[in-house]
C-alpha cells in the first residue's frame, strides 16, 4: 500500500454511476487511482484478488453477489466504502464508524468527508471482529429483505442529460409524460428552474414505483406530482386542465381521472 499513490476499485451494476463516482473522486482526491471498475460483486472480488487495491467502493445492491457479500470475501485486506440508495437500516449500521458509506446520489460534500476519513485510515488496520460482525449482520439483513434496495416508493430517477448523468430526486419532479418509446421527466433543476430529460423506462413501470399519495395518473400518458399543482380548470365533455406552479405547461385530465379533482 502506498500512502502517496493509493488505489481503488469501484463496483456498481450501473455504468453511468461508476463513471460519475470516478469523476467525483478525481475531483475530490486527485492522487487516488481507480484501477478497476466491476459490474457486480463477483467481478469485484476477482478484480480485487488480481489488483489488490487499497480501497473498494461497493454498491450494496448488485445482481448475483451483493456488495456486502463481496466485502465479506475481501475482508480486512482493503478499506471498504458502501454505496447505497435507500436502506436506512444499513445507514444506521455504518454509523458505528468501522465502515464508511455514501448515499446515492453522491454529493461532493459528503464524498469529501469520506475521502478525509479514508486518508486518515490508510495504513491503519481495521478492527477484525467489529468489521466481520457488521458485515455478517448486513448480509443477513439483505437476505431477509431480498435484492430490492427498498420496499418503499421510488426516491430518485437516473437520467442522462447531455454527457452527464443526473440523479433526479422524485420529490422535485413536477410531472412525467409518455413520449413514444421514452418517458419525459419534468423537474426543478438548479435554482428551481424547470428542466426536462428523457429516459427509456416506460411510464407504466415508473407509476407503480411512485408514492400513490403524491403522484397521480391524470391521463393515459401523464402522471403529475400533486404537490406541483397550482389549480385545475374544467373543460368541455368532462375534461379538465392542470396548471402547475412556476411552469407554463398545461396538462390534460381525461374523463377517466376527473374524479381525482372533484374537491379542487
Amino acid at each position: 500500500m502506498s500512502l502517496d499513490h493509493p488505489t481503488a476499485l469501484i463496483a456498481d451494476d450501473e455504468p453511468l454511476l461508476r463513471e460519475e463516482l470516478t469523476r467525483l473522486l478525481a475531483e475530490a482526491w486527485p492522487a487516488l487511482e481507480i484501477v478497476a471498475q466491476a459490474r457486480n460483486g463477483r467481478e469485484a472480488v476477482e478484480m480485487f484478488e488480481a489488483l489488490q487495491p487499497d480501497i473498494c467502493f461497493l454498491d450494496v445492491h448488485m445482481p448475483g453477489v451483493s456488495g456486502v457479500e463481496a466485502a465479506r470475501q475481501i475482508g480486512r485486506r482493503a478499506h471498504l466504502v458502501f454505496v447505497t440508495a435507500f436502506d436506512q437500516y444499513a445507514l444506521k449500521a455504518f454509523e458505528h464508524g468501522v465502515l464508511d458509506y455514501l448515499v446515492k446520489p453522491v454529493e461532493p460534500a459528503r464524498l469529501a468527508d469520506t475521502v478525509s476519513r479514508l486518508q486518515e485510515r490508510l495504513g491503519a488496520a481495521l478492527p477484525a471482529q467489529a468489521t466481520e460482525a457488521l458485515l455478517q449482520q448486513l448480509a443477513q439483513h439483505l437476505q431477509q429483505r431480498g435484492t430490492r434496495p427498498s420496499d418503499g416508493p421510488l426516491r430518485w430517477i437516473r437520467a442522462s442529460v447531455g454527457p452527464s448523468l443526473r440523479l433526479i430526486p422524485v420529490d422535485e419532479i413536477d410531472f412525467l409524460r409518455s413520449d413514444e418509446k421514452y418517458t419525459l421527466i419534468a423537474w426543478r433543476g438548479d435554482g428551481g428552474q424547470p428542466a426536462e430529460a428523457l429516459i427509456r423506462t416506460p411510464l407504466k413501470e415508473l407509476l407503480v414505483q411512485l408514492d400513490a399519495s403524491q403522484f397521480a395518473q391524470v391521463h393515459r400518458s401523464v402522471v403529475v406530482n400533486l404537490k406541483a399543482v397550482s389549480h385545475v380548470t374544467r373543460g368541455l365533455n368532462e375534461t379538465a386542465d392542470i396548471h402547475l406552479k412556476g411552469r407554463r405547461e398545461v396538462l390534460p385530465v381525461s374523463r377517466s381521472y376527473l374524479h381525482l379533482f372533484k374537491q379542487m
